[in-house]
């Protein structure tokens, strides 16, 4: 025979154990030093990404973007790297994240103007963590190689390198 006391209390413990859960993963190490540029978290240490303006180039049916050098300063060995970002005048919610192809010595990402192909944005996770910072995480794990998080609408790139 079922209890059924014990199955109406299952609900209220459920709910207070995923808040007890959603408490604990509250970022607390150290805040970024300047705003508007994502930090990579490496345990209690900040490393900046590279901060640069990718310059376009418009071709019939798509446009590359082209960011100079074969890879950013910025590295970290993290198949699933956290960022931490103060906002100030770019909104988190608009970053994206783009794996970039390195081709003669510069990295670049192409997009088509019609249909389907083209670069896609990878998955992000971006929450709150106090005030205007922010916690953004690649939602999947990421192969080794050169990205950018970068606002939407914009030729700003925030670039690393996963490896």
């Amino acid at each position: 025979m079922v209890n059924l006391k014990l199955l109406s209390r299952v609900p209220a413990c459920a709910a207070i154990l995923a808040a007890a859960i959603l408490a604990q993963q509250k970022y607390t190490g150290p805040l970024p030093p300047q705003k508007d540029l994502p930090y990579l978290v490496h345990g209690d240490n900040l490393l900046a990404t590279d901060a640069t303006v990718a310059q376009s180039q418009e071709k019939k049916n798509d446009t590359t973007y082209t960011i100079p050098g074969e890879a950013a300063k910025a590295k970290t060995p993290l198949a699933s790297p956290i960022f931490v970002f103060e906002s100030a005048k770019i909104e988190a919610t608009r970053l994206q994240l783009f794996h970039l192809d390195v081709r003669n010595g510069h990295r670049e990402v192409t997009f088509q103007k019609r249909g389907r192909g083209g670069a896609q944005p990878l998955k992000l996770s971006v929450s709150p963590v106090s005030g205007s910072v922010y916690r953004i995480e690649a939602a999947e794990s990421l192969p080794n190689g050169e990205y950018a998080l970068t606002p939407d609408g914009s030729n700003d790139a925030f670039c690393f390198t996963v490896y």
